[in-house]
């Protein structure tokens, strides 16, 4: 059983998870980290609540057990309760109290209540603490526990046209707030404030949260936060930003000039740009990913350029955007048709990037409302 709203579009690709489930002689799934707990539940907790999804340590944790047969739960704090049960999809719910108990004590009495108590279940070992794998150890010392982190990852990679749909939505988000506040960068402004004006158009348009970089191309130190570095006239925008809509993320990174671009900024746009269209264009069923990382190095030598990033792209899902599978040099991964990738060569400051769906045919564009065909000039 799903545990979905009838009306509700499937978003969790649910026939793969069991198939693997199955495959791995799995009786059940315990998902504890904000990618899967929001991923199976199909929503992103607010504010506050999503930091207890971050935290391993987190006396407010949440946890989805999702069996092979048989209904799904969630179990909550009280402070969770409210919104899990007004937007997730699955709709059994199991409250406990935290600072009294924790979610593995609850946990440990779900599953023994569900059956499960002596069966193999998979766990995420990268987001259980030693402490609280110990304590499920202790508390059902019948239970196989077994890690399932990597098959969670390979079930999450194949999307469903839910999926695809709140990708899209969240990445026309993302770009109508581009397109809204490029225009209004002036001389003078600092980065914090172009940065401030960008979360807020995203929040505004109905991002459940955002995130990202915003620097001027004065600014060597790209990945240090918003500061005091002020735009000038000539200077580039560079970005990197993340929206996301209800835990899915719209993910692009767009440029701008502000003033005439030089032809030296016009000339290092353009061969951006057509290295970044030539490794979409490489985005089909059965290519490897190191195969998209070799090409684009290709690309740029051609041009008199060394690559030396560590990727030129990445697998996006719920929660956290960079996800498997990442194209870099040494992952020998095989794509496939229904994957969602952000494709990103980038350089210093020149960085463009997009969301693309793989396809039996042509790669498909998810994020079209921003033309990155010429660089973006602020009058």
């Amino acid at each position: 059983m799903s545990g979905a709203a009838p009306t509700r579009p499937r978003l969790a690709n649910i026939d793969r998870l069991h198939r693997l489930m199955e495959r791995n002689d799995l009786a059940a799934v315990v998902a504890r980290s904000g990618i899967n707990v929001t991923y199976l539940a199909e929503f992103g907790y607010p504010g506050t609540l999503a930091r207890h999804l971050e935290m391993t340590s987190s006396v407010r944790g949440v946890a989805v057990v999702w069996p092979r047969s048989g209904e799904p739960i969630v179990i909550v704090d009280p402070a969770a309760e409210p919104v899990t049960r007004l937007r997730a999809s699955i709709e059994r719910l199991e409250v406990y109290v935290p600072y009294v108990e924790t979610v593995y004590s609850r946990l440990a009495d779900v599953l023994r209540r569900m059956g499960l108590g002596r069966e193999r279940v998979g766990f995420e070992k990268d987001a259980v603490s030693a402490l609280h794998w110990e304590e499920l150890e202790r508390a059902l010392p019948g239970l196989a526990m077994v890690d399932c982190t990597a098959m969670l990852d390979e079930v999450r990679l194949i999307k469903t046209p839910a999926e695809v749909l709140r990708f899209t939505q969240a990445a026309d988000l993302l770009d109508e707030a581009y397109l809204e506040v490029f225009p209004t960068i002036r001389a003078g402004e600092t980065e914090r404030e172009v940065h401030s004006r960008m979360l807020a158009a995203c929040i505004r348009r109905g991002a459940g949260w955002a995130h990202g970089i915003l620097n001027s191309s004065t600014n060597e130190a790209i990945y240090c936060g918003e500061g005091d570095t002020a735009f000038q006239r000539g200077d580039l925008v560079r970005t990197d930003y993340v929206a996301y809509v209800e835990g899915y993320p719209g993910h692009q990174s767009r440029m701008a000039v502000l003033g005439r671009p030089s032809a030296a900024q016009r000339r290092d746009y353009a061969i951006t740009r057509d290295v970044h269209r030539s490794a979409i264009a490489g985005c089909r069923p059965g290519a490897l990913a190191s195969d998209l990382y070799r090409e684009v190095v290709r690309a740029f030598a051609a041009h008199g350029i060394r690559y030396t990033a560590s990727l030129v792209g990445h697998g996006v899902g719920t929660w956290f955007h960079q996800q498997e599978p990442i194209l870099t040099q040494s992952r020998d991964v095989p794509l496939e048709e229904g994957m969602v990738l952000a494709i990103e060569p980038y350089r210093g400051s020149w960085h463009i990037q997009d969301l693309v769906l793989v396809t039996a045919a042509e790669p498909r564009l998810l994020s079209a409302r921003f033309s990155t065909g010429e660089l973006f000039v602020i009058d």
